[in-house]
């Protein structure tokens, strides 16, 4: 599909549907990035469904117990429970995994939602442009990581866990050069790079990191077809939030002007979430690998589709695995044991 900017405005003009409701008295929801915006209202809903548990994954320990209290407070949910989470350091990553894993809880749900946006290039102590660890490798991580736990989750008790990975509608406005991306060793290193980030390609971070989701979610949701496992990724829209914080000069000038022209409040788009995470009952599996907008599935960007789509899935999968396993020795097997299920 091929959506102008026409398009996306017309859909942040168009009503978000009401949001999904079910029952989750037995089930634990992890929301990342819960302590603001989209995860926070995201987290109120669910909270309102009775969950057997909900873990609010965030960064900060102040405003993630803040973000606690107030959606206990105004849900009258009592499994409300805060854990640190930083997506620009692996450790933190790899740490929430191994302690979420450690008490063997069962994981039914999981909104990969965290993200940040920022047009200038900086690095983490990872070695990573920031955006991009968080946006995709750290989140791809954390999404591989608790897989398998959402399989046995699914053969222990029942049902069909879900992987929400938060993308949106702002892929449809990028794509790589596959030669200088898609065709070097790795897509990651070069995406990651000081000499490609320039101000130019920094300006479209945003939206590449994006696009990243989308691809990631089809490859895990590949790897996962045979499973009772879900995933998908979806677009919320253009909402109020804390996304464009570290903008500077005349970008937070041209930022107040386009969210009191086009922005949705927080809570519709976390409605969005909740959808790609309970919509759908009656058909769960139409959702496996979907592009998930305004309640509904659509077709992503026509740069996934194709034969040519698919090579340049397989390939970010390869590099995106590759790269992981340098991260989590765990990633192989994890990959090798869900990838024969689906075989």
């Amino acid at each position: 599909m091929k959506k102008s900017m026409f398009g996306i405005i017309g859909d942040q003009y168009t009503r978000v549907p009401p949001v999904s409701t079910t029952d989750l008295s037995t089930q634990t929801v992890i929301v990342v990035g819960a302590n603001t915006g989209l995860g926070f209202e995201a987290a109120k809903h669910f909270a309102r469904m009775n969950p057997g548990r909900i873990i609010l994954a965030c960064r900060n320990k102040e405003k993630g117990a803040a973000a606690a209290f107030k959606i206990r407070e105004e849900t009258q949910c009592q499994t409300v429970e805060l854990q640190l989470l930083d997506l620009s350091k692996f450790s933190s990553v790899i740490a929430f995994v191994d302690n979420f894993l450690r008490d063997g809880s069962r994981l039914d749900l999981l909104v990969a939602n965290a993200a940040v946006s920022t047009t200038n290039y900086k690095t983490t102590d990872d070695g990573w442009e920031e955006s991009l660890q968080v946006n995709n490798l750290s989140t791809s991580l954390l999404c591989l990581l608790l897989a398998p736990r959402m399989l046995e989750t699914a053969e222990r008790f029942g049902g069909r866990p879900r992987i929400v990975v938060v993308a949106s509608e702002v892929h449809y406005l990028t794509s790589f050069d596959d030669a200088q991306v898609i065709d070097a060793i790795s897509s990651f290193q070069v995406l990651s790079s000081k000499e490609y980030c320039t101000p130019r390609k920094m300006s479209v971070r945003y939206l590449d990191t994006k696009l990243l989701n989308v691809f990631f979610a089809r490859s895990l949701a590949s790897l996962l077809k045979d499973t009772p496992v879900i995933v998908n990724s979806v677009n919320p829209g253009f909402c109020y939030s804390e996304l464009a914080r570290e903008l500077t000069g005349i970008e937070v000038l041209f930022m107040r002007i386009i969210r009191k022209l086009l922005a949705r409040k927080a809570e519709e788009g976390g409605r969005q979430l909740v959808y790609a995470a309970v919509g759908s009952s009656d058909d769960p599996g139409h959702l496996q690998g979907a592009y998930v907008n305004l309640h509904k599935v659509d077709e992503p960007s026509d740069y996934v589709l194709g034969d040519k789509g698919i090579r340049r899935q397989n390939k970010l999968w390869v590099d995106l695995v590759g790269e992981l396993t340098k991260i989590d020795g765990r990633i192989p097997s994890i990959v090798h044991n869900l990838g024969s299920l689906s075989q």
